[in-house]
């Protein structure tokens, strides 16, 4: 590895990484008893796909440090693809998502290997559920067993807890609030806490901690992950909608079906009229919505400017995280990649 971010190379690292491990424990589920194959199939499928982002985020809060490249580091930020798939599985069961990645979720490719039997839906989504449950122990597990000195890890080990708390609290605050009167401040705590915590902000926190960055180090982090975190999720919601889903690998109505809080929705809802707001009412958490209710949707946002202004939030984020970057004194290269980081973080298209 080279001082330079070369994206590719990192996520083969990564991937492969992924691969041997949960191959590794899939053949050991197996070997309980091969009705375990189907469950086994999903570990492996559940991080066979992804961007490796929170993988570089701990990877470069590391040597934003001053720390070499390291194979055990590797492992130990391989552990956050983990927890994202973890989280990514327990999701996807919970907005009863059909797909991911163009592929069926984890409860639905167990409904399909499950046939005929009685009560399969019920079972497939108790299984999924711990899958997930199992992915964030195993991410746990890789994290501990990385090869790092016991000593760096007891420094990032308390993160951890917080890591586990604040995504729950995201998860549940986007039940909670889901069906409720749209609005943007409550939308991007949800946003916050769901996704932009575990996204940037930790997996750096958990790279600088186990490289003993100091306290003025990981102030700067915060400053940078945050506000970039939110921006990688707002992304995700316009790209959620307004994205190719031959390129997305989801279904564009979910988030409409669902009702869920989106900032995306809570800007439109803000400046819509009364016939604006009884039209997105009337297209809201229906679970019938069609190929025309979701252009009729997809109009009305663009004609209320909500796309415009969540991309001037995504913007603003960016150009926030990236200031931060420039007061940090960290090595030119790490500067260099957490900067392009940013940009492949929120500038892209799936």
């Amino acid at each position: 590895m080279t001082d330079r971010y070369e994206p590719a190379a990192f996520k083969a690292r990564v991937d492969a990484v992924l691969a041997r491990y949960t191959e590794r424990e899939a053949d050991a589920l197996v070997a309980v008893d091969p009705e375990l194959h189907p469950v086994a199939q999903r570990l492996e499928a559940a991080v066979a796909h992804g961007k490796r982002l929170r993988a570089a985020f701990c990877y470069w809060g590391w040597r934003a440090a001053g720390q070499p490249d390291s194979d055990a580091l590797l492992r130990a930020a391989a552990s956050m693809e983990l927890v994202h798939a973890a989280a990514v599985v327990h999701d996807d069961l919970i907005d009863d998502s059909p797909l991911r990645h163009g592929l069926p979720t984890a409860h639905v490719a167990l409904r399909a290997a499950l046939g005929g039997r009685p009560h399969a839906a019920g079972a497939a989504r108790s299984l999924a559920m711990l899958v997930g449950d199992l992915l964030m122990a195993l991410a746990g597990q890789l994290f501990a067993a990385s090869g790092l000195p016991a000593a760096y890890l007891a420094r990032a080990r308390p993160l951890w807890g917080a890591l586990a708390r604040e995504l729950i609290a995201g998860e549940c605050l986007e039940i909670l609030r889901t069906g409720t009167p749209p609005d943007t401040a409550a939308s991007l705590k949800v946003v916050r806490y769901k996704t932009a915590k575990y996204t940037v902000e930790q997996p750096l926190l958990i790279g600088g901690l186990l490289a003993g960055a100091g306290e003025r180090l990981r102030e700067a982090y915060r400053a940078y992950g945050l506000p970039l975190g939110e921006a990688f999720q707002l992304r995700d919601d316009l790209l959620g909608l307004f994205g190719d889903p031959a390129r997305t690998g989801k279904d564009g109505a979910d988030d409409l079906r669902a009702h869920r809080p989106t900032a995306l929705l809570a800007e439109a809802w803000a400046v819509a009229d009364d016939t604006d707001r009884a039209r997105l009412r009337a297209l809201l958490g229906r679970s019938d919505l069609d190929a025309d209710g979701l252009r009729e949707a997809r109009d009305l946002m663009r004609r209320l400017k909500a796309p415009e202004r969540v991309e001037r939030m995504i913007a603003a984020r960016v150009e926030e995280a990236v200031r931060a970057v420039d007061d940090m004194d960290v090595p030119p290269h790490a500067a260099a990649a957490l900067t392009a980081l940013a940009h492949a973080a929120a500038d892209r298209r799936y």
